[in-house]
């Protein structure tokens, strides 16, 4: 079957969201929703959620499903923000609680569960969920992240931060529990899938300005920039070369910290304020 698919792209991010939905039934789910931070001033806010929402309820349609396809490390998930909204249920990878451990004993979060519970179900390889009469298949993608899946859609695959876009290459693999081998072979299954798959990416920075694209084929992935020509390990010694030299995202420290506990922005303290953890090093 061939779903309708609508992008949302966030500018400050360069983060894509997609609305995914079923033309015959007016059944949809929403993968990887942006919830809003201004870094400055430490607020959130809903634009980007509210957005879809507006989209949805032009449309008629109607939300069975919340999915984020990794904890990310770049903007916070509007996941929980969308679930009190609509009361659709929210999903992500079963590995999450491998990264949830990672990250608590890092940030110090006694607090923060470890056992998945912040979403309405765990999804591992070969899991099916259904949107109206379409079947959103799980197809396990470590390697960007321990916790990364593919959700496939009819002839539709939303493939996260595991390929963008041919000019702009892909994902880095040098966050805890992320492997060049792994990215590899999860590319590996990527390339085994239908050639007329459509190939839906989780972001777009626009190399040299251009407008924003998020959709691209099997054909086309084929003169991507890290990977015309090389083997296996050509691709994981440039790979890793490369992750050497990249900062990290500009909000990983803060957004982890409300991505591992589902979207959930910091609980308050006695006196209503809100707080998220910066850990530090000392630098000499």
């Amino acid at each position: 079957m061939k779903p309708d698919v609508k992008a949302f792209h966030d500018e400050p991010t360069g983060s894509i969201q997609y609305v995914v939905s079923d033309p015959v039934s007016a059944r949809c789910a929403i993968i990887d929703p942006v919830l809003d931070f201004d870094r400055a001033c430490g607020r959130f806010t809903t634009n980007n959620a509210d957005a879809i929402l507006d989209f949805v309820k032009a449309r008629g349609l109607v939300i069975d499903w919340i999915l984020d396809t990794h904890p990310h490390a770049d903007h916070m998930s509007a996941a929980h923000y969308l679930h009190g909204r609509t009361g659709a249920p929210t999903a992500i990878g079963a590995r999450v609680t491998q990264v949830q451990r990672i990250w608590q004993e890092r940030y110090d979060l006694p607090e923060l569960h470890t056992d998945g519970r912040q979403w309405t179900r765990l999804l591992g390889e070969g899991d099916v969920l259904t949107v109206g009469a379409l079947e959103v298949s799980v197809i396990n993608a470590p390697g960007h992240t321990l916790a990364t899946v593919i959700y496939r859609v009819g002839d539709a695959a939303f493939i996260n931060d595991t390929l963008f876009m041919p000019d702009s290459g892909t994902a880095r693999t040098d966050f805890p529990g992320g492997s060049a081998e792994d990215l590899w072979q999860t590319i590996g299954a990527i390339r085994s899938l239908p050639a007329e798959t459509r190939l839906f990416t989780g972001h777009d920075y626009r190399p040299q300005g251009r407008a924003p694209a998020f959709e691209s084929s099997l054909a086309e992935q084929q003169a991507n920039i890290h990977l015309a020509g090389r083997d296996q390990q050509q691709f994981v010694n440039e790979r890793q070369a490369r992750d050497r030299t990249l900062p990290l995202p500009n909000l990983m420290l803060m957004a982890l910290q409300v991505n591992l506990d589902g979207g959930r922005w910091p609980r308050a303290d006695a006196a209503g304020r809100r707080f998220l953890k910066l850990p530090v090093e000392i630098g000499w």
